[in-house]
């Protein structure tokens, strides 16, 4: 079964086939601003790359944060609309067990993400993978434990002050993201396939603006 996986939960979109047993093709680009610009283009060139049209997909897998509102929205919402049009399932996983899937194993460690503000989206992960807190948002002052503690994910490159050892990929990698729900999802280290809705764990920055203030006669 072929499937279709990407992440847009971070500033780095990335996209992969997978034929069940190996990916066939992979795009990977940085650039914060322009999730919605690039990723469908990168799907098409996936696709492409592989031989292969959307209508000979099986599922589709997508990262479903937590992560910036406009960026993870795009991944999102494009996954349920292949999912709708094509008839497929649609899976999700959580982009910090996406990263900690590369982690190697052997001793209990953090993956933290840039949140902005100062602050990361984080979670606890044991030696095989499995995860034991979060997700959450915070500094990375305020994790419980985390100095001295293994961490992976850019929030570690962000802030080294405020742990271990920086271990592991920055980004999460579309590559592992197709390879968690194209595998067995029991066992020790087996990552939660999740709904296509976005893990939002703060209001976005952006706003409706509220009713007009009453101006009073001075």
């Amino acid at each position: 079964m072929l499937v279709l996986g990407f992440d847009t939960a971070t500033p780095v979109v990335s996209v992969a086939l997978h034929d069940g047993e190996r990916v066939v093709s992979e795009a990977y680009a940085a650039d914060g601003r322009r999730h919605g610009e690039m990723l469908a283009p990168m799907i098409a060139k996936v696709l492409a790359d592989a031989g292969v049209s959307r209508a000979d997909l099986g599922a589709v897998a997508v990262g479903v944060g937590p992560g910036p509102y406009t960026g993870l929205r795009v991944g999102v919402v494009t996954a349920r609309v292949l999912g709708a049009v094509l008839g497929i399932p649609v899976r999700g996983v959580c982009s910090l067990d996406v990263i900690a899937a590369a982690v190697p194993r052997g001793r209990e460690f953090l993956v933290a993400t840039d949140a902005r503000r100062k602050e990361v989206y984080w979670a606890r992960y044991d030696a095989v993978g499995t995860r034991l807190a979060g997700p959450q948002v915070g500094s990375a002052g305020s994790i419980p434990g985390a100095p001295g503690m293994a961490v992976a994910g850019s929030g570690g490159q962000l802030y080294p002050e405020a742990f271990g050892e920086v271990i592991g990929p920055a980004y999460p990698d579309a590559r592992t993201l197709c390879a968690l729900v194209a595998g067995p999802h029991t066992g020790p280290g087996a990552v939660p396939v999740l709904p296509a809705e976005p893990l939002y764990l703060r209001r976005p920055d952006a706003r409706e603006p509220g009713p007009p203030k009453r101006v009073t006669p001075s």
